[in-house]
């Protein structure tokens, strides 16, 4: 199997435009573009009816009390936790590519509609559905594609892993709203083959990716 991007190599800076949170000079950070980066794929097993796509960090900190705080900075060794940016199912096999800005353009405060999507895909929810369950202004279902947005005193940059699976079936055996739990836990048994696309980004200017 064969995942790229257009948008961003593997391993390399995933530019602003396809983040949640772009720097600010003057502010620290600002809303950003939250466009859906350009995903191609090809050489899928034989038998693939359809594809899934799942982007996680697995950098967030543990604890937030520091997160966003003036004159502290979060330390390298602290324990870090998944978060889900994006989850799209009943993509079909011959559906690549994905556009630039397809799915997501723009920030959508409360949340993005679902899990319908174009194409016939359906899209679960990320997790700043829960990041922001306590703010009145921005909580709401987060369905579909929201990007980037590390603490702005991190001191490691963020990885964000793209992860495209091959499935032997046409619709992922999940309904109403899913996560991305659900659904690896409903495609166990189903998954012909799996590949990874890996960009890095960072608030911090002190950071370098």
């Amino acid at each position: 199997m064969k995942f790229s991007s257009d948008s961003f190599s593997d391993g390399g800076a995933i530019p602003a435009a396809y983040a949640f949170c772009a720097p600010d000079p003057a502010n620290r950070v600002m809303l950003g573009q939250n466009r859906n980066p350009h995903l191609a794929w090809s050489d899928l097993p034989k038998g693939t009816g359809s594809v899934v796509i799942i982007c996680h960090d697995p950098d967030v900190p543990s604890v937030a009390d520091d997160v966003n705080k003036e004159g502290r900075s979060i330390p390298a060794g602290m324990a870090r936790v998944n978060f889900c940016h994006w989850l799209l199912v009943d993509m079909p096999a011959h559906g690549s590519p994905i556009r630039d800005g397809e799915f997501s353009s723009g920030v959508t405060a409360k949340g993005k509609p679902g899990p319908a999507a174009v194409r016939e895909t359906r899209q679960g929810l990320n997790d700043y559905t829960r990041w922001f369950a306590d703010d009145e202004n921005m909580k709401g279902d987060y369905f579909g594609y929201d990007g980037p947005c590390p603490p702005w005193n991190d001191t490691i940059p963020h990885h964000y892993i793209f992860t495209l699976l091959a499935l032997d079936v046409e619709k992922c055996p999940v309904s109403r709203k899913f996560t991305a739990d659900e659904v690896l836990k409903a495609v166990k048994g189903h998954i012909l083959g799996t590949a990874t696309l890996t960009g890095l980004y960072s608030l911090n200017p002190a950071v370098k990716v």
